[in-house]
C-alpha cells in the first residue's frame, strides 16, 4: 500500500489496521477509551507547533491529530454507529447551518452579531431534538484543560451580566484572594490555602480574559521563557564547572537577572 494525499487512502489504512488476524495487534486492542487520550496530546502537539511557529511540524501533527478522527471514526463503523463519511457530512450540515450569512441570506453581518446567531442558532438546534433549556454554564467540556474551562465558564457567566466590567476590579479581586491564601498559612491551614490557591488562579484567569489575553497561551509563553532563562543559569554554571545542585540560590538568582537583562538588551536592540 503506498501514500497518498487521498483520504481514502488512510480510511482503508486504518480498516487494514484493525482487521483481526492480520491487524496490528495494539491498535486492535484499542477502544475509545483508550484512544481518547492521545486525541487530547495531539491536539496539544498542533498548538505547540502554531505557537512555536513550525509549520512544517504542525502539518505532521495536523496529520496524526486526523488519524485520531480517522481512528474514532472506525471504531465507531465496527459497531455500526457510524462511519468517517457520517462525521463529515454531520459537520458540513452544522457548517452550513450555523453560517446563513455565507451560504443563505443573511449577508453582511459583523463578527460580534454572527457570534450572536451562532449561539442562537444552537439553541434551537436543542429545542429541534426536544431538549431542556440548560443553564447559562452548560456546554463547557469537563475535559478541558482547567485554564481554558475556567475562561469559557468566565465567558458563559458574563454573557448573562455576571461580570466585572474594569479591569482593576479583577486585579483587586486576586489581591483579596492573595491575602486569604496568606490568612490560612497563617493559621497552619495548609489545606484551606491550597482551596484559596484555586480560587486566586480562577481570578488570575478573569484577569487575562478582560486583558483581551489568552491564560493558556500566555502561560505556555511563560514557561518557554522560564526554560529558556534556567537553560542560560545552567550554561553559566557550567562555565564555570558547576551544576544547578552545586549552586546556591543567590547564584541561581544572580544569573537569573543577568538572563532578563540580556532579554531585555536583546530585545530592544
Amino acid at each position: 500500500m503506498k501514500p497518498s494525499r487521498d483520504i481514502g487512502r488512510l480510511i482503508e489504512i486504518m480498516a487494514a489496521l484493525r482487521t483481526p488476524g492480520s491487524g496490528c495487534p495494539w491498535d486492535l486492542e484499542q477502544t475509545f477509551d483508550t484512544i481518547a487520550p492521545y486525541t487530547l496530546e495531539e491536539a496539544y502537539e498542533v498548538a505547540d507547533a502554531i505557537a512555536r511557529g513550525d509549520l512544517d511540524h504542525l502539518k505532521d501533527e495536523l496529520g496524526d491529530l486526523l488519524l485520531q478522527v480517522v481512528f474514532h471514526a472506525r471504531m465507531a463503523q465496527e459497531q455500526s454507529k457510524f462511519d468517517f463519511g457520517g462525521v463529515v457530512e454531520a459537520i458540513t450540515t452544522k457548517l452550513i447551518r450555523r453560517h446563513p450569512h455565507v451560504f443563505a441570506d443573511e449577508h453582511g453581518q459583523t463578527a460580534e452579531a454572527v457570534k450572536g446567531m451562532w449561539e442562537r442558532i444552537k439553541a434551537e438546534e436543542k429545542a429541534d431534538r426536544g431538549e431542556e433549556p440548560e443553564g447559562a454554564l452548560s456546554g463547557v467540556a469537563v475535559a478541558l484543560p482547567a485554564l481554558t474551562r475556567a475562561l469559557k465558564l468566565q465567558n458563559k457567566a458574563g454573557q448573562v451580566g455576571f461580570d466585572w466590567n474594569d479591569p482593576r476590579a479583577v486585579l483587586a479581586k486576586i489581591r483579596e484572594e492573595a491575602d486569604e491564601i496568606e490568612a490560612a498559612l497563617d493559621a497552619q491551614d495548609e489545606a484551606h490555602a491550597a482551596t484559596e490557591v484555586g480560587d486566586l488562579l480562577f481570578a488570575v484567569v478573569n484577569l487575562a480574559r478582560h486583558l483581551q489575553a489568552d491564560p493558556e497561551g500566555i502561560l505556555r509563553a511563560t514557561n518557554r521563557k522560564f526554560e529558556r532563562r534556567f537553560a542560560s543559569i545552567e550554561r553559566a554554571l557550567a562555565a564555570q564547572g558547576k551544576l544547578p545542585q552545586d549552586a546556591t540560590l543567590a547564584e541561581m538568582d544572580a544569573l537569573w537577572d543577568a538572563a532578563k537583562e540580556e532579554e531585555k538588551r536583546s530585545s530592544s536592540s
